[in-house]
C-alpha cells in the first residue's frame, strides 16, 4: 500500500512534471480518499497514505501551477470496487446510502477536472464546506511556527508534579 500510494504516486509525478513543465501544460490527477480527512474512520496506514496524496497534491499545485500544469487530487468516499472483496469485505454489508457506483465517481472527477479543481471531492453537495476546511486550516498558518510556545502552555498545573529544568 506505502509502495503504490506514496512511492509509486511520487515517482510518476515526478517523472511526468517535467515535461509538463517544459511544455507549460499537462495534468497531473491524483486518486486520494475522504479518508485523508476523516483518519479516525478507517485504519491507520490506508488514512495515512491517502493524507500523504492530498498533502502532495496540494503542494505539487503551488510548485507547478505558475509553469502552466494542472493538478487535481480526487477525494471519493465509498465506490462499488473490486477493493471489498480483497478485504474480505461484502459490499451488501455496506449501507447502499454510502456506496458511490465508479462511473459515476469518475464522471463527477472529470467534472471537477474540466472546471479546473485542485481537490474534488465527489460526494460533497456544497463547495462552500470544503472552502470552509481550507480556510480554517490556512489560518492556522501564521502560529505553527513561532520562537516561543503559546500562552497556554506556560500555566503550571498543580494536579502534575513539575519537573526540574
Amino acid at each position: 500500500m506505502i509502495a503504490l500510494n506514496i512511492t509509486a504516486l511520487t515517482r510518476l509525478a515526478y517523472a511526468a512534471a517535467p515535461a509538463f513543465v517544459a511544455r507549460a501544460a499537462g495534468v497531473l490527477n491524483n486518486l486520494s480518499s475522504v479518508l485523508a480527512l476523516a483518519p479516525e474512520r478507517f485504519n491507520a496506514s490506508y488514512s495515512a497514505t491517502k493524507a500523504y496524496i492530498l498533502n502532495f497534491s496540494l503542494t505539487l499545485h503551488q510548485e507547478l501551477s505558475p509553469s502552466g500544469v494542472q493538478v487535481q487530487v480526487v477525494l471519493p468516499g465509498a465506490t462499488r470496487t473490486a477493493i471489498w472483496a480483497r478485504a474480505g469485505i461484502e459490499v451488501a454489508s455496506l449501507p447502499a446510502s454510502r456506496l458511490m457506483e465508479v462511473d459515476e465517481m469518475v464522471d463527477a472527477a472529470l467534472v471537477g477536472l474540466d472546471r479546473r479543481e485542485l481537490v474534488t471531492i465527489p460526494s460533497l453537495p456544497d463547495i462552500a464546506d470544503w472552502e470552509a476546511y481550507t480556510a480554517a486550516r490556512l489560518h492556522l498558518g501564521p502560529n505553527l511556527s513561532l520562537n516561543h510556545a503559546a500562552d497556554r502552555y506556560k500555566t503550571v498545573d498543580s494536579t502534575r508534579p513539575s519537573r526540574a529544568r
